[in-house]
């Protein structure tokens, strides 16, 4: 249901201008994100792994030419689909064949199944299909143990059309894209994906007063606000945010100095480099290029394709962040003389979607169409959120803004309902007495019983963890028989309120002395010193040919 805002004149009066927005306008400024970011998509891949340690390249680069071709703007017409873009593209298709912007498991399952192009897919995005074709829902496609690229980049350039979305909402942003996110990352890899959300959400929201310089400083700063102290993102921003304070203007000494912290010199700091196209350097040089081009859009661009490593991915993030907030008469502005195009070609990349331009053999659709497309969900969010929508004048009034959104955030909230993680941040012990024995070879899982209860699938804390984290505690290789009940007990120190009990397996193995899975599982609490089992239910049926099942078990309140 739509009311006018005039009826609420006392309240519009008394909110910030940022909190009505124009219906045309986010239109127009929509349009300019999907623009934008394809021309930064697209310049940025030029150099896209092409220097990923010294010597990088500088601004005395642009110009030159790679193995990728010559470092410029690259203008398409149409313009072509890649991993920037396309997964919010198959995303935006199921929230509106759908009408919701809440995308849940079996959907997002069911879409990647039918769209998706393993040719187009790399890293923890085509490892998540793997493990949906094996069975598994999201979010079990993103558990360290069974997708071990789960810090790797791709969440963080895959979910920023949630947080357009949800503009001046970052928390509902957050909540939208919280599935999106865990399909493919966790952990810090999960922040920085929360961290480009909120830019996204906030895009907008900017005060008017300040120069656009200090727009994008301001927007940094907010994301900022929704990320952890602990995290290795947060640690990532501020060291480029006080750079940029100290020198505002050579980004080339704070992208060497990124390299030195998070790359060369990575263990003397705490951290662990991974790969080129990983997470942590990626999101760093993003923050990088969006404080250094000063909201313009050309030097934006150019300082990400030059930054190094993954270069088309944080240059299409904050090329994208800039035409939400600028509009697509600023796009064109920074293209002066040039006919910038509106087709888009999915087809390149993604399968079996609906082709909007059947008169066009090139392109299946326009950002404009895109743009449009997208405006009845903003809309259901802006009312499901308690905002209004003004039809008679075009207009939006949002909800206001938490004053503290950490404790909100989806992730932080799972994380403080772990047990597991509660016990041992308040400085208890937990015991764990499970079957041993095994000796499983490589990449079978580990003996180790510590792994039991390892807290990491929940942990938000964003710390580096240690390497080997992604092994499970297995018992391949014991002796025991199968259909041999076995015990896995884990006692607190403490007294802990239980509402929910998961169970997580491994990768069964099909071997009559090697491994197996499970037939039956009943869960036990320990109250007052007696074992019993209280009633529950259990979300979903053992499947012996899902991997890594994820298997909960609700209680009663009572």
């Amino acid at each position: 249901m739509t009311r006018p805002l005039a009826i609420l004149a006392c309240l519009v009066a008394a909110a910030r201008a940022q909190h009505v927005l124009d219906r045309d306008t986010y239109a127009d400024h929509l349009r300019a994100m999907w623009l934008a970011e394809a021309i930064a998509n697209w310049t940025g891949w030029r150099a896209e792994g092409q220097a990923i340690e010294p010597p990088f390249f500088t601004d005395d680069d642009w110009g030159t030419t790679t193995r990728r071709g010559v470092l410029e703007f690259v203008l398409q017409d149409p313009f072509l689909a890649d991993d920037d873009t396309d997964v919010e593209y198959v995303d935006l298709h199921l929230m509106t064949t759908g009408a919701t912007p809440w995308l849940d498991a079996d959907v997002i399952r069911d879409g990647w199944l039918a769209h998706m192009d393993d040719e187009y897919l790399w890293v923890s995005n085509l490892r998540a299909l793997e493990l949906m074709r094996l069975g598994l829902p999201p979010d079990a496609t993103s558990m360290p143990a069974a997708n071990h690229s789960w810090l790797m980049i791709d969440a963080q350039l895959t979910t920023e059309v949630f947080g357009a979305l949800a503009p001046g909402m970052p928390l509902r942003a957050l909540r939208l894209a919280d599935l999106p996110i865990a399909t493919t990352a966790r952990g810090h890899a999960a922040h920085a994906a929360q961290y480009h959300v909120v830019l996204y959400a906030l895009a907008t929201q900017a005060p008017p007063g300040l120069p656009v310089d200090q727009q994008v400083v301001w927007l940094a700063d907010q994301a900022r606000r929704f990320i952890p102290d602990t995290s290795k993102v947060a640690d990532i921003h501020d060291f480029v945010r006080a750079r940029f304070d100290a020198d505002p203007d050579d980004w080339e000494a704070t992208r060497d100095a990124i390299h030195d912290r998070y790359q060369a010199n990575d263990a003397a700091y705490g951290w662990r480099y991974r790969a080129w196209w990983e997470s942590s350097v990626n999101v760093a040089t993003g923050v990088m290029a969006l404080l250094y081009g000063k909201g313009d859009l050309r030097r934006t661009i150019q300082i990400g394709t030059l930054s190094g490593w993954d270069a088309d991915n944080p240059t299409a993030t904050m090329g994208g962040l800039l035409g939400l907030m600028l509009g697509t008469d600023a796009v064109r502005d920074a293209f002066p003389g040039e006919i910038l195009s509106d087709r888009y070609d999915i087809e390149r990349t993604r399968d079996g979607l609906p082709d909007h331009l059947p008169g066009d053999p090139q392109a299946q659709d326009t950002f404009t169409l895109m743009s449009e497309r997208m405006l009845p969900l903003v809309e259901t969010i802006i009312l499901d959120a308690g905002g209004l929508v003004d039809d008679d004048e075009g207009r939006w009034l949002l909800p206001p803004v938490h004053a503290d959104p950490r404790p909100l955030v989806p992730t932080t909230i799972l994380h403080h309902r772990s047990a597991n993680i509660a016990v041992v941040e308040a400085g208890g012990t937990i015991t764990r007495i499970v079957p041993g024995g095994g000796d499983p070879p490589p990449g079978y899982g580990v003996r180790q019983t510590q792994r039991f209860t390892n807290r990491i699938e929940h942990d938000a804390s964003g710390h580096e963890p240690p390497a080997n984290v992604t092994e499970f505690h297995s018992t391949l290789g014991g002796s025991t028989p199968p259909g041999t009940d076995q015990e896995y007990n884990v006692l607190y120190d403490r007294p802990v309120l239980v509402r929910t009990l998961r169970f997580i397996e491994g990768d069964p193995v099909d071997d009559t002395w090697q491994g197996g899975w499970f037939l039956t599982l009943t869960p036990e609490l320990l109250v007052e010193g007696a074992w019993v089992t209280p009633p529950f239910i259990q979300r979903h049926p053992l499947d012996a040919s899902i991997p890594f099942q994820v298997i909960d078990f609700d209680f009663d309140d009572t």
